[in-house]
């Protein structure tokens, strides 16, 4: 084992590369690819400066892959940073976007309780006894059920 470790070269860290790539592949999570990428650029700069007496040493080659892959971790951190601006910030968060509708009663509201039709889904619903045809609007949602009031 120690041998291997005294022969690494740039080969090595070529195929330590695309087997991190590939682990990427199979078990998806943007983690393996940054390890990767810095065995790949471990890999170039060894074949770069292979004439040097101090990179020949695996000790060095093994420093940096550490250095490349923190720094492409840091790299990656921030260009998938999941805090971006968005121009549809409410996308996946359908009930957030309800809020604020007016719609039409299809049906009236009975002892506080009904049911509404908004967009292709009907919603229960809860607020003033109301008629059916009566324009309200969306003020609140909690534990299922939206809170209405007259529009």
């Amino acid at each position: 084992m120690f041998d291997l470790l005294m022969t690494l070269g740039a080969w090595n860290w070529v195929v330590l590369g695309f087997i991190l790539l590939l682990l990427e592949l199979i078990f998806p999570g943007v983690f393996f690819v940054w390890f990767g990428l810095g065995a790949l650029l471990t890999a170039l700069v060894s074949l770069l400066l292979y004439n040097l007496p101090w990179i020949a040493h695996w000790e060095v080659e093994v420093i940096f892959f550490l250095i490349f892959s923190i720094i492409m971790v840091l790299i990656g951190r921030n260009f998938f940073r999941r805090d971006r601006e968005t121009d549809e910030p409410l996308l996946n968060r359908r009930t957030d976007q309800i809020i604020g509708k007016i719609v039409v009663l299809e049906e009236p509201v009975r002892d506080g309780k009904g049911r509404v039709r908004i967009d292709d889904t009907i919603w229960r619903i809860k607020g003033p006894d109301l008629p059916e045809g009566t324009e309200v609007k969306v003020v609140a949602f909690d534990n299922g059920v939206f809170t209405i009031e007259k529009a």
